[in-house]
């Protein structure tokens, strides 16, 4: 009987304290829905001001994130690469930039992104340093304030090289992720990962350069057999003959090379056309016609929240102030009154 007893006392407590809480709440629910009230209207009064004023003087202006689409081929890489993202690793952790093990085309994209190269090349191509007015530390402080923005992501499934910019103005932003895609691509060239891209090259300039040979041989042909018709000449005829059988040798072999180069060039279009590029831009940035950031009306929910629990939070401190003043014992200990 006992314990059962004891169980009733416990129940009975809790369901008072249950009632104290909830009465503390109901004896300043005026404070509690002004105070909520309040937050509710202030959140969307700066909100609404934040989107009247013009971006740049605004505490919360439109933030547009326009984005550029690649596609990174992750094959084999071969030793070249390994070895390149092997002696980047260094650098790469001196930067910040965490390079994960195994070696990819997409890492290297990535980590070429945070290079202090390309930042500056950005940062030089649309003047930030002026742009933004930044007198500290100018390359150090711009390089940061665009890595902040400039991101550079991979999707592991597709492969997929994403690269964004975030700012006010949506065609600067985009502007920024085009001159960055193109960049990509130049470096990517630059370092010269696409075999069949560099021997294409090659054979596009021997080609050019032996037809232009085998130009200027024919001219210098029809220039000697022309010396040979003209009487002027009857005494140098046999030189001339010479001279031209010479020419003519040298002709048919450049013609033959000429030959053989477009044959190499012919099959090397039909092997680069079964294989997939390494980097491939897939689609160009656009000027974004809606907002990335801020979410106001998310922003407005969350303060009215917050403004609700701190008027609970000061309904409670006040009962607790309250009951400090009513208790005449704890009153006399603050004034350092001594009631024994």
């Amino acid at each position: 009987m006992s314990n059962e007893t004891e169980k009733k006392e416990d129940n009975s407590e809790d369901g008072i304290s249950l009632i104290d809480l909830f009465a503390i709440i109901w004896h300043q629910k005026i404070m509690i829905i002004a105070i909520t009230v309040a937050g509710a209207i202030g959140a969307v009064v700066f909100s609404v001001i934040s989107l009247a004023l013009p971006p740049e003087s605004s505490p919360l202006p439109n933030l547009y994130t326009p984005k550029a689409l690649m596609l990174i081929e992750n094959r084999s890489a071969g030793s070249g690469l390994s070895s390149m993202m092997g002696n980047m690793g260094g650098l790469a952790a001196m930067a910040g930039i965490r390079m994960p093990a195994g070696s990819s085309y997409s890492e290297l994209a990535i980590f070429l992104t945070g290079t202090n190269t390309f930042l500056d090349a950005v940062v030089d191509e649309f003047n930030l340093i002026e742009k933004h007015k930044i007198q500290k530390s100018p390359r150090t402080s711009s390089r940061r304030a665009l890595k902040n923005k400039l991101k550079a992501t991979v999707s592991e499934k597709s492969s997929i090289l994403t690269i964004s910019f975030t700012d006010i103005n949506p065609v600067f932003a985009r502007d920024v992720v085009n001159f960055c895609t193109n960049l990509l691509a130049k470096r990517f060239d630059d370092l010269g990962f696409d075999k069949h891209q560099i021997e294409k090259e090659n054979l596009e300039i021997n080609i050019e350069s032996t037809f232009e040979e085998i130009i200027r041989l024919e001219e210098e042909t029809r220039r000697l057999e022309h010396s040979v018709s003209t009487a002027g000449y009857y005494g140098r005829i046999p030189v001339i003959t010479m001279d031209l059988n010479r020419i003519q040798m040298e002709l048919t072999a450049k013609r033959q090379v000429y030959t053989q180069l477009k044959v190499q060039y012919e099959l090397l279009l039909v092997e680069m056309a079964s294989e997939k590029p390494i980097f491939q831009i897939l689609e160009m940035a656009e000027v974004p016609d809606q907002k990335s950031a801020p979410g106001r009306g998310m922003i407005c929910i969350i303060v009215t929240l917050a403004a609700a629990f701190f008027a609970v939070f000061m309904a409670f401190v006040l009962n607790f102030i309250g009951n400090i003043r009513k208790d005449p014992e704890i009153m006399a200990k603050l004034r350092g009154i001594n009631v024994n």
